[in-house]
């Protein structure tokens, strides 16, 4: 089954074909997705603002991650979900536009970004937790962090401008 077969069987699907025909369930769920994205954006912001030493400097860094974490996985993964009911609404045409594609490549790197950093400086965080500034490295992915997601929020935003009207 080609990809294309996949996102027109997709969009054939009860559970596709409610979302697209409910009255309420597509608001419901883009409601969720906003708001969810709204708290782990603010968890995001604050850990690369302490990161990039502009934020919380009183804070050792991996306190900031042990307070922030939970609740930024947390936020992501009801995002992820939501984002999946969206996407599953209307597959083909969501798929078609550009800025989903883009959207999609962004979080691809904002993942490999935090992983990365988990992979490499996060676990020498003990080095430089206590140092008066972070690394420049760090600090690099933090922007990096920060460039994307406002990437990703604009091109999340942009989809809808981009979709065929109802």
């Amino acid at each position: 089954m080609g990809f294309d077969r996949f996102l027109h069987w997709l969009s054939d699907t009860p559970f596709s074909v409610t979302m697209r025909e409910s009255i309420w369930a597509e608001p419901i769920v883009e409601t969720v997705h906003v708001l969810t994205l709204t708290v782990f954006l603010g968890f995001v912001l604050l850990l690369d603002l302490r990161l990039l030493d502009v934020a919380m400097r009183r804070w050792r860094v991996s306190q900031v991650f042990g307070q922030l974490n939970v609740g930024m996985f947390a936020g992501f993964a009801v995002m992820l979900v939501t984002g999946l009911l969206l996407f599953s609404g209307d597959p083909v045409t969501f798929f078609s536009t550009i800025f989903f594609k883009l959207k999609m490549i962004m979080l691809a790197l904002a993942g490999v970004n935090v992983f990365l950093f988990n992979m490499t400086l996060g676990r020498r965080m003990a080095e430089w937790d206590q140092a008066p500034r972070t690394p420049v490295a760090v600090k690099a992915v933090a922007l990096v962090s920060l460039v994307l997601w406002v990437l990703i929020v604009s091109a999340g935003r942009a989809i809808a401008y981009d979709l065929p009207p109802p």
